[in-house]
């Protein structure tokens, strides 16, 4: 696969997990949604199977990283070469972007319907319940180490589980919001949350408010990052122990 293909997978991978994520939010929080009120259940599920469909669509071709925290930590264990990682961001957070895009333009008579400005950015991006961002920032970490360390060890040729592996991935990415996402809504991934908030900044949403950069160039994007350095050094160091 040439460059080109393998950016050109990752930006359409990283646009249909937002589609599935962010639409599965604007159902649940956006007014006069047929799904409005549909809670965590719905978030969190349209989160794990817009991983596990992307992964299957572009995964054969590029790997399916859809994240730039897992492309920088398999780089940093050996198993990605650094010379893609800078072009596999870059197609992360425009793919990111192009979602949030098409999620507002399926839903946009519903963000104008809503008036609550919080409501609107939770479709785009993370935020945190409680708002402290040391605390937010080792939620994130946590989360994305777990992230890692689950989807290298789903993944080990050892298991055998061949095509499985994205749905596995999918349940571990569930698992995940339903278990750590309630403090900061589990961004996990700073393409997930970079690419929709520049789209938030720039559409012309009615009274949408700010697209608050203190916490969203700060917390999602080096939480996550982090994260996934140290899940990728715990699980090589545990797999030099087996």
């Amino acid at each position: 696969m040439s460059g080109l293909e393998l950016y050109a997978a990752e930006f359409v991978g990283t646009m249909l997990l937002i589609i599935f994520g962010d639409g599965a939010v604007a159902t649940a929080v956006l007014k006069k949604s047929k799904g409005e009120g549909g809670g965590w259940i719905t978030i969190t599920t349209g989160w794990a199977m817009g991983v596990a469909i992307a992964v299957y669509v572009t995964g054969w071709i590029s790997g399916g990283h859809i994240n730039p925290a897992v492309t920088i930590a398999q780089a940093s264990i050996g198993m990605f070469p650094w010379n893609l990682v800078p072009g596999y961001i870059a197609a992360q957070i425009a793919g990111g972007f192009v979602g949030g895009v098409l999620v507002y333009l399926a839903y946009k008579d519903h963000f104008e319907a809503t008036e609550d400005p919080a409501a609107k950015l939770s479709v785009f991006s993370t935020g945190p319940q409680i708002r402290n961002l040391v605390s937010n920032f080792i939620t994130e970490a946590i989360g994305t180490a777990v992230l890692v360390i689950c989807v290298l060890g789903v993944t080990n040729e050892n298991n055998q589980i061949g095509a499985l592996g994205a749905l596995i991935v999918g349940f571990v990415v569930w698992g995940i919001g339903l278990s750590l996402g309630g403090p900061t809504g589990y961004a996990i991934n700073p393409a997930r949350d970079l690419g929709p908030r520049m789209a938030h900044a720039l559409l012309p949403i009615p009274d949408k408010g700010s697209s608050d950069w203190s916490y969203g160039l700060v917390v999602p994007i080096f939480g996550p990052i982090m994260g996934g350095l140290i899940g990728a050094f715990l699980y090589q160091a545990f797999i030099a122990l087996a």
